[in-house]
């Protein structure tokens, strides 16, 4: 019960972190700008590749335009501090990133497929919170599960239909590296596996 009743700093860090940065890139540039966002760290498979593997990191905190950071931050702001309260701050941050880098290296693993074996150039330039996102709504599918199918006031229907209904979105939207989401999801409801146990679990 207390660590529920804890604030959910690392929530609110991350959100102000991504609003910062996107101040910080706006201001000096723009958001909007592929070339200018990879000069700042978005991702790009041939840089990785060659070894600027912080970009897996750096990305996550990078968004194009004000409406991807808002809508990211709204989905955050909704299900982050749920989640962290249940899991406590240091699993939670381990597993935003991880789901966060995990999204990327799947994304990176794709471009490379793709390449290899259809000579699709890997020139897109991505950014975005997202697949961390998702992490977190994969990890707290499975932490509602657990507990009969309902965290206080969210159940795992309303959790799978949000998710669905985002990826929905996403193979809509142009310009979306929609496995990123999906490995987001799957990472994090596998990642919460390991990292939630549920109050009176030996």
């Amino acid at each position: 019960m207390n660590r529920r009743r804890q604030m959910a700093y690392v929530t609110w860090t991350i959100m102000l972190l991504n609003v910062i940065y996107f101040l910080f890139l706006d201001i000096f540039g723009s958001s909007e700008d592929a070339s200018y966002m990879l000069q700042h760290g978005a991702m790009y498979v041939p840089y990785v590749l060659d070894g600027e593997v912080y970009r897996l990191l750096t990305a996550i905190f990078m968004h194009f335009g004000i409406s991807h950071l808002v809508n990211n931050m709204l989905v955050l702001f909704i299900l982050g501090p749920q989640l962290e309260k249940e899991l406590g701050w240091l699993k939670y941050l381990l597993l935003y990133l991880g789901c966060g880098c995990g999204a990327n290296i799947v994304s990176i693993g794709y471009g490379v497929f793709m390449e290899t074996f259809f000579s699709v150039p890997m020139n897109t330039v991505s950014a975005g919170a997202s697949g961390a996102i998702f992490g977190v709504a994969g990890a707290l599918l499975y932490v509602i599960l657990l507990n009969k199918g309902r965290l206080e006031n969210i159940d795992a229907r309303r959790i799978v239909v949000m998710i669905v209904m985002s990826l929905y979105l996403g193979f809509q939207s142009v310009g979306t590296d929609n496995l990123a989401h999906i490995a987001g999801v799957v990472i994090g409801f596998f990642l919460a596996i390991f990292l939630y146990w549920k109050p009176g679990r030996p």
